[in-house]
């Protein structure tokens, strides 16, 4: 058992990919890094970290640079390094099946289509962690999703991703203060219903 707590962001790795919707979870923790001051410095375990405090708990963060559909060899290799339990760890993602704007924490439940959660499912054997799932909206006319995520947010998207990613934060920090129940109730929904 371990004393911290892993708080991983999903995207993508390169500036290719920087500020494209699939990139929304690395945004969240960049977002978290800055506020707590802390450094992304070093690539461990296929992952980039930032070791430090948030309030009373020690925390990782960790962006996998295993490209989103195999973000579990990275989540899996810092749990075997660490002794990380399932219930230190919160997983940030984009999600296509939920609005713009809108944010939903869970604990547990399936992929929901969404491939980094479901590599680390698979590697974790288990869908019992946290998760922080970031709406995206699906795309629009006929685009392809697999398009649409590698797109980056423009124009009004823009400005209501940056809100997302602030309440994302609150959400993550609410979750290791007062736990997931309270996380979800204060977090859940609408960004502009908050």
């Amino acid at each position: 058992m371990t004393d911290r707590y892993l708080i991983v962001g999903l995207g993508n790795p390169g500036p290719t990919y920087a500020a494209t919707r699939h990139n929304i979870g690395f945004m969240v923790v960049d977002e978290i890094a800055r506020r707590h001051a802390m450094t992304f410095g070093k690539t461990e375990k296929k992952a980039q970290v930032a070791d430090g405090r948030i309030g009373e708990r020690r925390v990782l963060l960790a962006k996998p640079q295993t490209y989103m559909n195999e973000s579990g060899l990275a989540v899996r290799a810092l749990f075997d390094f660490y002794k990380f339990e399932r219930t230190d760890l919160i997983v940030i993602c984009d999600d296509l099946d939920i609005p713009l704007g809108t944010l939903r924490l869970r604990n547990g439940g399936g992929h929901g289509g969404q491939n980094g959660v479901r590599s680390i499912i698979n590697h974790l054997g288990s869908p019992d962690f946290a998760r922080v799932r970031c709406g995206i909206s699906r795309p629009p006319g006929n685009m392809n999703p697999a398009d649409y995520v590698l797109k980056p947010f423009m124009g009004d998207d823009q400005i209501t991703a940056r809100i997302v990613i602030e309440r994302a934060a609150d959400a993550v920090e609410t979750w290791l203060r007062d736990g997931i129940e309270l996380a979800m109730t204060r977090h859940n929904g609408s960004v502009e219903e908050k």
